[in-house]
């Protein structure tokens, strides 16, 4: 059967773009055609300055919206990264497969970079290291599948990469995965700067549409969205951003296409207020079913500590070779 793999990043709250562009698809589709395992990949949030508590509160409630989007505990493997040792002792062997040209021609390593830098902050090294970690989250279970949007491409394909030359050094050990990115809202856009991708973890919320906002709020930001120049409601990323963007949302939200979209509004009012109409309605039962998530704290993490003791019991094994694989002595 096929496996799959994928995680969120607890850096912040999860956004309107992670569920159209990641959550809904492994909730609706992937969980039941695959082997799935989902992660809250909590390390990955270590390689920037970060207060220890929100990372623990973020941690807890991406985990809760994973399985109030619809990810059954029992279809699927849920569970914290830092719950299973493989995934940092398979990081580090990774690391003495991986390059250091490769780690710097990372496109979000430049960017992030440059933003830390702006900041003040120094760079930490885990942030030029941390792809391997993302290839080490994937190869501990043999995965075929990573269902990612299309910034995460770069990524699968380093993962790729290394799983190619760890076989070709030490024997066949990896399963050499794929990308598989969805086909509708694989990039929603900020609403604010439709040339940036809505990301939970920027300063300025005023584009971002978060899971858990309010119906009021979600209305809001989507009303106040940045538009185009001229009036004409046309599907057109490159020349009308900002519409193409709710576009996007709204077909995401119906099940039906941006282009064939845009003949049917005459206004860019029109448009917005149906587009904030149709994410209300999408998140309603996500956010009741979070409410009552909160209610059973004792739920969550029970099906954090079986997630994490079934992702232990996959990765083990495969790690295990790896490391004889290369040449380290065994435990007595």
């Amino acid at each position: 059967m096929t496996r799959i793999f994928s995680g969120v990043k607890p850096t912040g709250h999860l956004t309107l773009g992670n569920y159209l562009g990641a959550v809904r698809q492994w909730a609706e589709v992937d969980q039941y055609r695959a082997e799935s395992l989902f992660g809250v990949v909590d390390l990955h949030a270590l390689t920037v300055e970060h207060d220890p508590g929100r990372v623990r509160r973020l941690s807890r409630q991406a985990a809760t919206l994973l399985l109030a989007s619809g990810i059954d505990p029992e279809q699927a493997t849920v569970f914290v990264q830092s719950h299973v040792d493989e995934h940092a002792r398979l990081s580090y062997l990774l690391e003495c497969v991986a390059t250091d040209g490769e780690m710097r021609r990372m496109i979000q390593y430049k960017e992030k970079s440059v933003r830390e830098r702006a900041r003040g902050g120094s760079v930490r090294l885990s942030l030029l290291t941390y792809p391997v970690l993302m290839a080490a989250d994937i190869l501990a279970y043999r995965a075929d599948e990573v269902p990612v949007g299309e910034d995460q491409t770069q990524h699968v394909e380093l993962t790729r990469d290394l799983a190619v030359r760890f076989n070709q050094r030490y024997g066949q050990t990896f399963v050499v995965p794929r990308a598989t990115p969805p086909k509708v809202a694989a990039r929603v856009m900020d609403l604010q700067d439709p040339t940036s991708k809505m990301g939970k973890s920027h300063d300025a919320g005023a584009g971002i549409v978060y899971l858990l906002d309010e119906p009021d709020v979600v209305r809001k930001k989507i009303l106040r969205a940045v538009t185009d120049s001229g009036s004409e409601v046309v599907f057109d990323p490159e020349a009308k951003p900002g519409v193409s963007n709710l576009l996007e949302i709204l077909a995401a939200c119906r099940g039906g296409n941006p282009e064939a979209l845009s003949g049917a509004y005459e206004s860019y009012g029109a448009l917005k207020s149906d587009t904030a109409e149709a994410v209300v309605e999408l998140l309603r039962p996500v956010q009741e079913r979070h409410k009552e998530l909160m209610a059973d704290p004792s739920y969550v993490e029970e099906v954090l500590r079986r997630g994490a003791e079934r992702a232990r019991g996959m990765a083990g094994p495969t790690v295990d070779g790896a490391y004889r694989a290369v040449g380290l002595l065994p435990p007595t």
